[in-house]
């Protein structure tokens, strides 16, 4: 509870970083000026968001069944709950603060993929970030952070891009993922710790 306190108050304070006027002139600048040629990039960059976070643990768990391997098999959970962590969060917050999308409020935004809902957070920055921080965690080496991170900022990059998220949603996004992941993280050290104390 403390942890989610945290990020929620972290996510005010972003709100409050990025004033209003920024949000927009830095939105407009990526939006507006963008290479139109690589739009299409984008777009399978914003939708890989499901693809990488649903068929990574979906892997990770078969091939733990496959090999008897526990400790892939329980990694693999631990995203597939960091994912829905974050998901949770996410939708709690935008049902809170319900801020209009960027297209709606400013009609010259244009608006390059499909978006519903809400704007603040990012749910597709959330989720990224949730599996890259997850993952990292799982498997501390560079060559799993940095392209799980690589990745999810490029996520987070594409929701502006394509017209669909302020910076500031983008940025409580990649927050509330990582907090997310922490938060599982946690949480599951300190349940083992009981689940060892109760066996004792």
């Amino acid at each position: 509870m403390t942890k989610k306190i945290f990020i929620l108050f972290l996510l005010l304070f972003v709100s409050r970083l990025f004033s209003q006027n920024f949000d927009i002139n830095t939105l407009r600048s990526i939006n507006l000026n963008r290479n139109e040629s690589l739009d299409p990039t984008f777009e399978h960059i914003t939708n890989s968001y499901a693809v990488v976070s649903i068929g990574t643990p979906l892997t990770m768990y078969a091939v733990g069944l496959i090999n008897k391997d526990a400790k892939l098999k329980k990694d693999a959970i631990f995203i597939v709950e960091s994912v829905a962590a974050s998901v949770f969060i996410t939708v709690a917050l935008k049902e809170a603060i319900k801020t209009d999308r960027p297209f709606v409020t400013y009609p010259e935004i244009e608006k390059l993929t499909s978006a519903g809902g809400y704007s603040m957070p990012s749910g597709h920055t959330s989720i990224a970030f949730a599996t890259a921080t997850s993952l990292s965690m799982a498997y501390p080496k560079w060559y799993v952070i940095v392209p799980s991170f690589v990745w999810a900022s490029a996520v987070g990059y594409s929701r502006m891009h394509l017209g669909v998220h302020y910076p500031s949603d983008v940025v409580a996004g990649a927050l509330i993922g990582s907090g997310s992941a922490y938060l599982t993280y946690k949480i599951n050290k300190w349940m083992n710790k009981k689940r060892n104390k109760e066996g004792l």
